[in-house]
């Protein structure tokens, strides 16, 4: 895919997605499909654990859907691929870590495609925004998870108005993990994956299955699907080499050896 807005790095058992399409990174339906395939052969290829999504340059991560591809007629019910827009949005049954890098302004869908992620690491300069009101659409991702994701008046605020969030400000509110100086950003965003490719990947399925199906259920309802054992990903868990090998390890006193099997 090297002629493609996407640029793909594998790096042992990280995934490294850049978006890569000048000059602003916008996500037209062309690129979407392209990051839904992307992202589907990393969700299906079990040699990689974590992910790494950032953009291109020093400026944008990306501001979302691409406005020039809209005045000349793609709409925005366009197919947009596996996992819906940028790939991520409603890509069913990715349980491995995502993470974004963002390193610069990141507004609109491009927002909605961080929110997809599981962490955001933010350089110093980066800035975000949901300014869809201004143009006549809706914010339709975003309406749905930032008021989960931040205290529900300032989500509305950013909804509502459309303003500004500097990197600080989004730290502040819980919005992003981690906020560094630009030049150590993907530094930082490969520690943190390394760190996670060494995990144990079953468990990291399912927390994430968990999560996901949680979301919209009452805590009991969760714990009987649990304890019933309607989760396909904690069954798995519970019935695997790794599951035996970690109290091995933990009685042995070393470090486990995870094999995702």
């Amino acid at each position: 895919m090297t002629d493609t807005p996407i640029k793909i790095t594998r790096r042992g058992a990280v995934l490294e997605v850049t978006l890569d399409r000048p000059k602003a990174n916008a996500i037209d339906a062309a690129t979407s499909r392209i990051m839904g395939d992307v992202f589907t052969e990393f969700r299906d290829d079990p040699d990689l654990r974590v992910a790494i999504l950032t953009g291109a340059g020093e400026k944008l991560f990306c501001p979302g859907w691409d406005l020039k591809a809209a005045a000349t007629g793609e709409a925005p019910d366009s197919d947009y691929g596996k996992g819906g827009f940028g790939g991520l949005q409603e890509l069913r049954g990715l349980n491995k870590p995502v993470i974004a890098a963002i390193n610069g302004i990141c507004c609109g869908g491009g927002l909605e495609l961080a929110l997809s992620c599981d962490m955001i690491l933010a350089a110093e300069h980066a800035s975000f925004a949901l300014p869809e009101i201004r143009s006549g659409t809706v914010a339709d991702a975003a309406s749905i998870k930032l008021p989960k994701r931040m205290p529900y008046h300032i989500a509305m605020e950013l909804l509502l108005t459309g303003r500004w969030m500097d990197a600080e400000e989004a730290a502040r509110w819980g919005l992003v993990n981690r906020v560094v100086p630009a030049a150590d950003l993907m530094a930082t965003a490969r520690a943190l994956a390394d760190d996670l490719a060494a995990g144990p990947p079953l468990v990291f399925a399912a927390i994430k299955e968990i999560v996901r199906e949680a979301e919209g259920m009452r805590f009991q309802d969760a714990m009987n699907r649990v304890t019933k054992s309607q989760f396909e990903t904690v069954e798995r868990l519970y019935r695997s080499e790794d599951q035996k090998e970690g109290a091995r390890a933990f009685a042995e006193k070393r470090d486990p050896v995870w094999t995702g099997r």
